[in-house]
């Protein structure tokens, strides 16, 4: 699949077979495997399916999610209402350390906080993403939990080593730049991709990854 049409009409049917979005309002441009998505969706779980339905399908390289979370009268909360349950919900999942909070401004949460793995502020994340009245989210969590750069690219790398997605001879380079992970090399699918990107930030002492993958496809 290398046509510009074959892959903008394979997303948009992958839009389609999702039952999680309503495409009605999405729009799929397409350049040479970068694909963006505009329009209008009516919730933030839809935003981030959206994208993730365009990243399953084969010849996908890049995805620009530039669709606008437009909320339906009935699902419109008030800051301080979004606020509260947001952050009952925080307290409530485990995996979410205390001290973990959120503020809300026109239906855009903001978390803040500290935790000691990444996987702990994506947890967060993902608790407070399917609230009604949610538009996007911002993550400013801080990962406070230190370690050597050496320890974390081997821990990185031995993590990478055991994922059964990732094959023996990948090109895939780690390097540190202080506690930030830099990868780079190809990938040849999303959830390669994604396989890597979660490895990364599993390692103790992350405090941020930056992705410069490049997915063959």
């Amino acid at each position: 699949m290398t046509k510009t049409k074959d892959i903008r009409g394979a997303v948009e049917a992958e839009l389609v077979f999702d039952p999680l979005v309503d495409p009605s309002e999405i729009t799929v441009h397409n350049l040479g495997g970068e694909v963006r998505l505009t329009g209008t969706v009516s919730s933030y779980p839809q935003y981030v399916e959206a994208a993730a339905a365009a990243q399953r399908v084969s010849g996908v390289t890049k995805v620009h999610n530039n669709l606008e979370v437009v909320l339906p009268a009935d699902h419109y909360r008030d800051d301080a209402t979004l606020a509260a349950t947001a952050n009952n919900v925080l307290l409530a999942t485990i995996a979410v350390p205390l001290g973990v909070e959120a503020s809300a401004d026109n239906g855009n949460l903001t978390l803040t906080g500290t935790v000691r793995y990444g996987a702990e502020r994506f947890a967060a994340e993902q608790a407070v993403a399917g609230l009604t009245g949610v538009r996007n989210i911002k993550n400013k969590i801080q990962i406070t939990d230190d370690a050597d750069p050496v320890d974390v690219t081997l821990l990185v790398q031995d993590a990478l080593d055991r994922n059964a997605l990732i094959l023996d001879d990948s090109d895939v380079a780690i390097t540190t730049s202080g506690n930030t992970v830099v990868l780079t090399g190809n990938v040849r699918t999303w959830a390669e991709h994604d396989a890597v990107i979660t490895a990364a930030w599993m390692a103790p002492g992350v405090y941020d990854v930056r992705d410069d993958l490049y997915i063959t496809g």
